[in-house]
């Protein structure tokens, strides 16, 4: 990313909210629709550029790792150096990203690519959502943030369908392209955005920087590595070990530094460490069963992939209209720590419920239009409350550490979710078949095993959730004086 310390002379026309809230908003529409959609132009990448396994697979995974790294850092250089001036500069990033991943001669080329769209993509949503926080106040701020909140879930939920159709009519180049074409009309967006920079002169943690980057990557490749390899190779566990001694060894040094890059403060914030696990919460109960289930679907199901995309309505629909009635309750009086209480128990019940999931696909509307409802609800308020408990002046930093634990979290759950389902499914016949029978190619005699499986992820994910839920309305409770 451009280096902070050098100003960079952004011309500025008259701010406008609703200009602003229309950019910020495009990035929530369009980066998580490429984060999720990559997917589905996987086998097609992979037959271009004659890639296959490790090296293909980082075309999802380095984008993930990248979001999750750099967003706390994007936050709390907005904070210092003008949410406006960082947003430009991690969308400029993303745009040379998003063009270079057209262009890509070779999978290496693209992995690194992928990697820079995803730096540059962290620091637009992460400071996307401190921009909305210091542009609207109140009722308006309430209703921004559900916008927020039903945006970027339409992003994730369409993104495989529309990527799919794009890929399809265009190539994948061509659709990098576009999306390529999209950040450069926001760009031109931004011009209407206020600058909210802080006065004096900032000074950047740059050992903060380097060891909470260094420290979380290692953490998410470790993990994601480990629960491919059944925890039986021993790279991963030593890449888990050097990560865990970064993150103490961050730790240490934000309680030295005078300008951290996360200052510690905010996490003996009751109010806030609530919602923080709130977000926990919900990548917990909705990410691995949204990436999982469409192989459940085709493998035990045996419907189509268009077929299981369509199926998967019935959980991502309700997200179009539940964060703005959250919005209104609020609004109305109804008190946060009750709704998203609700909303973390309903992923909770839907998980549970989903338990009697079978392979005559029957029963499927109840369960997943509950999960579906409370993920929408949840969305279209943890953003702005989480925001609401801290100061103007760590807005930034607030939406960027929120960034990092949701996309940190994201990714650990999905790869989490399918390494367990394919141990479960493994217990009746060899790892490679359960390996197909979870992605969807599941043969007629691992069907009971795959479907039992499905069950025990079920149950303990359910039992997550509200564990979850009930410690996010403890830590939400207002303390008498």
């Amino acid at each position: 990313m451009t280096n902070p310390s050098i100003p960079i002379p952004i011309p500025r026309l008259r701010p406008s909210p609703a200009v602003t809230l229309t950019v910020v908003l495009a990035g929530f529409l369009t980066l998580p629709m490429l984060m999720s959609g990559t997917t589905v132009a996987m086998p097609r990448i992979g037959a271009d550029l004659n890639a296959a396994g490790a090296s293909l697979q980082w075309v999802v995974s380095g984008y993930f790792l990248a979001v999750a790294s750099f967003g706390l850092v994007a936050g709390s250089l907005g904070d210092l150096f003008g949410r406006r001036r960082v947003f430009v500069a991690g969308l400029s990033v993303y745009l040379v990203g998003v063009t270079l991943s057209a262009a890509a001669p070779t999978i290496l080329a693209l992995d690194v690519a992928r990697v820079v769209s995803g730096v540059g993509g962290g620091a637009v949503m992460t400071t996307g959502a401190a921009i909305l926080a210091q542009t609207f106040t109140g009722r308006a701020r309430n209703r921004a943030f559900a916008a927020m909140g039903t945006i970027a879930g339409v992003g994730m939920a369409v993104g495989p369908t529309l990527s799919g159709l794009l890929v399809e009519l265009l190539d994948w180049r061509l659709t990098f392209a576009l999306f390529a074409v999209v950040a450069a009309a926001m760009l031109t967006g931004t011009l209407f955005m206020a600058p909210g920079r802080r006065e004096g002169r900032p000074r950047i943690d740059k050992a903060g920087v380097a060891t909470f980057v260094a420290g979380l990557a290692a953490l998410m490749y470790g993990v994601t590595q480990g629960a491919k390899s059944a925890w039986t190779d021993a790279v991963p566990l030593t890449v888990g070990a050097a990560a865990l001694a970064l993150l103490a060894a961050f730790v240490l040094i934000e309680r030295k530094v005078k300008t951290p890059v996360l200052d510690l403060a905010l996490l003996r914030d009751r109010g806030f460490l609530g919602w923080l696990l709130a977000a926990v919460t919900l990548a917990v109960g909705v990410s691995g069963l949204l990436v999982s289930l469409p192989g459940y679907l085709q493998g035990a199901g045996g419907v189509s992939p268009r077929t299981a995309g369509l199926m998967m309505l019935m959980m991502t629909v309700p997200i179009l209209v539940v964060p703005q009635i959250a919005a209104f309750l609020i609004n109305k009086g109804v008190p946060a720590r009750a709704l998203i209480g609700v909303a973390l128990l309903a992923i909770a019940g839907g998980n549970a419920w989903l338990t009697t999931l079978s392979a005559d696909l029957t029963g499927l509307l109840g369960p997943l239009a509950l999960i579906g409802a409370g993920n929408g609800l949840a969305a279209g308020m943890i953003d702005a409350q989480a925001m609401g408990r801290v100061s103007p002046d760590r807005v930034g930093m607030a939406s960027g550490l929120l960034g990092t634990i949701r996309g940190a979290g994201n990714a650990l759950v999905m790869s989490a979710f399918g390494a367990v389902l394919i141990a479960l499914t493994a217990r009746a016949g060899d790892p490679e078949a359960a390996a197909r029978a979870v992605s969807g190619k599941a043969e007629p005699a691992l069907t009971g095993a795959l479907t039992d499986a499905w069950h025990a992820v079920s149950w303990a994910t359910a039992a997550l959730a509200a564990a979850g839920a009930l410690t996010v309305i403890a830590l939400l409770r207002v303390r008498k004086p």
